[in-house]
């Protein structure tokens, strides 16, 4: 939090962090009154999902990721266990922004990324899940197949000049709000910048200047 000051209201807790530090840390930023992704994109058994995304609803995080590729029962058991917390959005992870045409063939998926991000976001919406998680790159097309009633979460977001590191699907955080995204996961951009509060502002400052096309 120190790193960032007040240019950050939202933190991103992903495995790696929550592996290392725990449900404290998670504590840690509510109490200082900031929201949480606990971004650790559960998928298993619907029972034992659903048993996670309880704990992880008392800890009072907003935003929480659970995989569109568990199927509907699981999904449906996240949805409903979330609901001790009614403030709480359970987002669903489409297809992994690492992730290119070829990778989904390599685990026999055919079609294009386009179509199992739509078939994926279309089953997660049925279930009750507020929210996607996809590549900006596809977000055009799921507002126009599914509206706007609903978040959509886009990682893999870096600014103009920045390596892309082991993203594939990568957009500028201007790039993503334009092509329907409600919200952007920046991380690495800030948290390996030499000044992260400041490169956190700047992107602010570009999403801030940026007109949304009305849909």
């Amino acid at each position: 939090m120190a790193a960032v000051g007040e240019s950050v209201s939202t933190f991103k807790v992903g495995m790696q962090l929550y592996t290392a530090e725990g449900p404290s840390l998670v504590r840690e930023l509510v109490a200082a009154g900031r929201k949480v992704f606990l971004d650790l994109k559960y998928h298993d058994i619907p029972n034992t999902v659903a048993s996670a995304v309880k704990e992880a609803a008392g800890l009072g995080v907003s935003m929480l990721t659970v995989h569109a590729g568990g199927g509907s029962k699981m999904l449906r058991g996240a949805v409903e266990a979330a609901k001790t917390n009614p403030s709480l959005i359970v987002l669903a992870v489409s297809v992994l922004t690492s992730m290119h045409e070829a990778d989904l063939h390599e685990i026999s998926v055919d079609g294009s990324v386009e179509k199992q991000v739509l078939a994926l976001g279309k089953l997660a919406l049925d279930a009750g899940c507020q929210g996607l998680v996809s590549s900006a790159k596809e977000a055009p097309a799921l507002r126009k197949a599914y509206g706007d009633k609903f978040a959509l979460v886009t990682p893999g977001v870096r600014p103009a000049g920045v390596e892309h590191g082991d993203q594939a699907r990568v957009v500028t955080p201007a790039q993503a709000l334009k092509a329907g995204s409600s919200h952007i996961v920046v991380g690495r951009p800030i948290t390996a910048a030499e000044n992260p509060a400041s490169a956190a502002r700047e992107i602010l400052t570009e999403l801030s200047e940026v007109s949304v096309p009305s849909r």
